[in-house]
């Protein structure tokens, strides 16, 4: 803003203009000449020739010493700016006013004693008007003349030669040209510092537009723009291309407040818009702040920074500074930060994301301990979808999931991709069991129906591992191991549902690393072992060869069952070398056997995938000096979940290297049916499932052995009945053509020695011993227990009951193997296991057998029973 009077700048007197100084500084450092000729003034009215009487007037003389004073120390000041200019220039100018003080008092006392000196008093006072009519037309000739200096100096030298010839005195024309002289040498160093001036401008104007061009081709280049206001943050200036981004006309901008450009922001993002109305209310320097400029339906960023700017008093002015556009920098620091914290494939929070936001779940802002829940999800059969149809098939799986997972989790929570085919589901505040389980059903359920994937439904299912945390300060790595374990317990459970974690589970998780740490060393130690049973000809009750089963003894003499050891090796891969030594000690047996008999070994999905198994086979059996025919690979139906071409190409590397591929547990898992024709297979093993119990009557068993039986001879493939155990099973199994069979009937399993001596004995031939049924005596019951298992108890009800085991109605989906206490009273327990499981019926085996008559007693006597009591 400019003031009416002289254009200044509101509150700027006309002493602290930088005109005005600059020109009084140049007065001062030529002001030595004025002193000169004062003084010469002085002397002259003094002693040449003299005024008379001229000391005996102390208003002039004095007057005149105290004018050529002021002189003197405004030619010292002068004479300091001029030898030390940039150490002195800004204390002169704080001192300008003073300067101004002592021209104007010097020049009118040395003016009021010289015109004292130089009157004439012949007593006529209208006389006293002469001189000043004479210096008023030297003033205003000389204020004429001033305008160019040639002119000037002409009017000067005429004036002086004028004075001269019109008072015929050579005093006059002597004094006139001293005077002139002392003008002649002052303005020709004025015209040698207007040169240096006007040379220094020229070359200051060059360069400024020099930097003005560099500064127009650094805006129109999109790489920066400038800005300048005024004391009152007013802008003065501002790059047009800002203001075409803004949508405005750069002369609308001119005049309006600096911050109006900047959108202000709320919260914790504010900072920099404090941070820069403060440095422009203090006027102190900012440094590229981050600010969201106004343009309106955009987002657009800006880095900008200022310093304050003064004049050459060094009197504030306003602030100018630059900006940079941050908006493609904003962008990509969000791309970045998405990459960072959520997966691409699914837009979930990835593994980084959701433990951040699990373990602030977990803990307030206070770092108070707060209840939480975790879910940690597994897709059944995802692999199968991958493998078969490609992986693009599979990511769009994953995108689908990702969807209807998200849907039912909704605002309870974060969902989370780990990778894979594995979600984190994080749900602050909810630890009831039954709004988790409602949580858990409902994705289970929604991910069992169909998905449309490439034009084809794709089933798949899932499983679900809760952990809760109620509060108590549970760490967000235990809470993750919990909802581990409970989901490899979901796993265990058959999938397609959820279990809570319990603290038995993490007790069977140490068992199952214990067992793996000792596994390690088993080979080493020669505590495996290989026992073999009798696989015998229908027919000719002749030994036609045995299948080999891995034992494990431990050097404390515990006997770990292959239940346990065989799974913890398949999720180890330590069931490759298992596997490898398996087919070397088996491939030395057959050695040892003779040339008539085979052995069969059974081979896992990780053992059938390993590219190195052929290569295995072909080294053993050169090694034990066999026919490679007499080797025998039981494969299970596992390895068709992996339905590609490298599984064929398997079957046939392992074909061409001679061996014998026998299909195991047929029919009990993944439908291998349309593999049957393509898979070299040249026997098939009818699962124990099928056998037990075939004979009974209302069993629809011996249909499908039948079935299967039919298959096989019309394949021209072998079969093998396992598991026959009664005279009545092996009659059935003889009645339907099955021709071969293997079970306790014929034997149990034995060692290389025991197989050797019954080879021995009877040249192969064996007898079979055993009960004519398998059928023991029940007792109908209908009886309320409770069951526990993992921690939980569950009511039920015994309807058959024998010594041996029981039906329990009232348990879903109950895995087979899972171990499980049967309390028939307040003091009584019953431990067993499940065998099977259908619908809510589960079948039990007790781990020892039991007095059925005993169990209707009263509970006193139940004492006498042997089962284990409560603690």
């Amino acid at each position: 803003m400019r003031s009416a009077a002289g254009d200044l700048p509101d509150g700027e007197s006309l002493l602290e203009t930088p005109a005005f100084v600059t020109r009084m500084m140049r007065v001062t450092q030529v002001w030595h000449y004025v002193l000169i000729a004062r003084v010469l003034a002085f002397f002259s009215f003094a002693f040449f020739p003299g005024v008379e009487g001229f000391f005996g007037r102390p208003s002039e003389w004095l007057v005149m010493v105290a004018g050529l004073c002021c002189d003197l120390a405004l030619t010292l000041l002068g004479q300091i700016s001029r030898l030390n200019r940039p150490s002195a220039g800004p204390w002169l100018r704080r001192w300008i006013g003073a300067c101004f003080a002592l021209l104007v008092i010097g020049t009118m006392l040395n003016s009021a004693a010289t015109f004292a000196a130089v009157a004439v008093q012949d007593g006529r006072i209208y006389y006293f008007a002469f001189p000043a009519v004479k210096l008023g037309l030297v003033l205003v000739a000389a204020s004429a003349a001033a305008i160019a200096r040639p002119a000037l100096f002409a009017v000067t030298g005429a004036m002086v030669l004028g004075g001269a010839v019109g008072i015929a005195s050579w005093p006059f024309g002597v004094a006139g040209l001293v005077f002139l002289c002392l003008l002649i040498a002052m303005l020709r160093e004025d015209v040698r510092h207007q040169r240096r001036v006007t040379r220094a401008s020229r070359h200051a104007i060059s360069e400024q537009q020099r930097a003005l061009g560099l500064m127009r081709d650094f805006e129109r280049a999109g790489r920066g723009w400038f800005w300048e206001t005024d004391r009152g943050g007013h802008l003065v200036y501002i790059s047009p291309t800002v203001a075409a981004k803004l949508g405005v006309a750069q002369s609308d901008l001119l005049g309006r407040p600096f911050t109006d450009i900047i959108r202000k922001r709320v919260g914790n993002d504010e900072s920099e818009e404090r941070t820069l109305g403060f440095s422009l209310s203090s006027r102190t320097p900012f440094n590229e702040l981050t600010v969201r400029a106004a343009v309106p339906g955009e987002e657009r960023w800006w880095s900008i920074s200022g310093h304050p700017i003064s004049n050459e008093l060094g009197n504030f002015q306003g602030f100018r500074g630059s900006g940079t556009d941050l908006t493609e920098q904003k962008r990509s620091e969000r791309e970045i930060n998405q990459l960072a914290r959520y997966d691409t494939l699914t837009g979930l929070a990835n593994r980084l994301h959701i433990t951040d936001l699990l373990e602030r779940a977990l803990r307030n802002h206070m770092g108070q301990a707060q209840p939480c829940a975790l879910l940690l999800m597994d897709l059944d059969r995802f692999k199968a979808v991958n493998d078969t149809m490609g992986h693009p098939a599979g990511d769009q799986l994953l995108q689908q999931v990702a969807g209807r997972v998200t849907q039912i989790v909704g605002d309870k929570g974060q969902v989370g991709r780990l990778g894979g085919d594995e979600f984190q589901i994080v749900l602050p505040q909810i630890v009831q069991t039954e709004k988790l389980a409602g949580i858990a059903n409902a994705i289970i359920l929604s991910l069992a129906k169909p998905f449309a994937i490439e034009g084809e439904q794709v089933r798949i299912g899932s499983s679900i591992g809760i952990a809760v945390s109620e509060g108590d300060g549970v760490n967000s790595s235990a809470l993750v191991r919990n909802s581990d374990l409970a989901l490899y317990a979901a796993k265990d459970a058959g999938r397609g549902v959820y279990r809570f974690y319990a603290d038995a589970m993490h007790n069977q998780a140490s068992e199952r690393k214990a067992i793996e740490d000792a596994l390690r060393d088993a080979l080493a130690k020669e505590e495996l072992k290989l026992l073999y049973q009798p696989i015998v000809d229908v027919g000719s009750e002749h030994v036609s060869g045995f299948e080999a089963l891995i034992r494990w003894q431990r050097d404390e003499g515990d006997v770990v069952s292959p239940s346990k050891f065989i799974p913890i090796a398949e999720e180890s891969n330590l069931i490759v070398p298992i596997g490898e030594w398996i087919i070397r000690s088996a491939c030395d047996a057959i050695a040892k056997l003779g040339a008539g008999y085979r052995v069969a070994v059974n081979v896992s999905p990780r053992q059938f995938a390993n590219e190195k198994l052929p290569v295995t086979i072909l080294n053993a059996v050169a090694a034990a000096g066999i026919r490679p025919d007499q080797l025998e690979l039981e494969i299970t139906e596992g390895v068709f979940l992996d339905e590609s071409p490298e599984n064929l190409e398997m079957f046939q590397k392992l074909k061409r290297t001679g061996v014998r591929l026998a299909l195991d547990d047929f029919g009990t898992g993944y439908s291998a049916l349309g593999y049957l024709k393509k898979a070299p297979f040249d026997k098939i093993k009818i699962d124990q499932s099928f056998v037990l119990g075939a004979a009974d009557k209302n069993s629809m068993n011996a249909a499908i052995i039948s079935s299967i039986v039919g298959l096989a001879t019309a394949l021209n493939m072998e079969t093998t009945a396992e598991g026959v155990e009664t005279h009545d099973d092996l009659a059935l199994i003889r009645g339907l053509g099955c021709s071969h069979v293997q079970g306790y009937i014929y034997g149990k399993p034995m060692t290389l020695g025991e197989a050797l001596a019954i080879l021995a004995e009877g040249g192969g031939r064996v007898v079979a011993q055993g009960f004519k049924s398998a059928r023991e005596q029940r007792v109908r019951t209908f009886r309320t227990v409770q069951v526990a298992s993992g921690g939980y108890r569950y009511d039920a009800i015994i309807r058959n009951l024998s010594s041996r085991g029981a039906l329990i109605e009232g348990l879903w989906n109950v895995p087979e193997g899972t171990a499980l206490v049967i309390a028939l009273g307040t003091d009584m327990r019953i431990e067993a296991e499940a065998r099977w499981s259908e619908g809510n019926r589960v079948g039990v085996q007790f781990a020892e057998a039991i007095d059925i008559a005993e169990l209707t007693v009263p509970p006193k006597r139940a004492a006498r029973l042997r089962i284990d009591r409560a603690a």
